[in-house]
């Protein structure tokens, strides 16, 4: 069996083209009803469970596009980051916005190279 290079397969899980992927969504919906929050505040609270456990790159990129879907803007998200770093503490808020940051890159490519 041949790998895919990581790029590809990084483009792919984005895209939304993996099974595993596919199945969180799936799971992640059903929790979005379940738990009586609109739209707005589940992903903001998305966001922050994200920093706290020093999420990757990816797992920002999936939900940060489903929250910009529901209306959720980067002030909002910046907003959340401001909010619970005296909590999480400043490092992992520092390593979030870096990877917020490379994803939205990621993202920003991936719109390029299909226009």
């Amino acid at each position: 069996m041949t790998k895919a290079a990581p790029q590809e397969t990084l483009t792919g899980v984005a895209q939304g083209d993996a099974p595993v992927l596919e199945r969180l969504v799936e799971i992640n919906l059903d929790t979005m009803e379940r738990s009586g929050l609109d739209q707005r505040t589940y992903f903001l609270t998305r966001v922050a469970a994200l920093v706290a456990l020093d999420a990757a790159p990816v797992s920002y990129l999936t939900n940060l596009g489903m929250a910009a879907d529901a209306g959720v803007t980067l002030d909002e998200a910046r907003g959340v980051l401001i909010a619970i770093s005296p909590i999480v503490g400043t490092a992992k808020v520092a390593s979030a916005a870096g990877k917020i940051l490379r994803a939205f890159g990621f993202a920003v490519a991936m719109e390029e190279e299909n226009t």
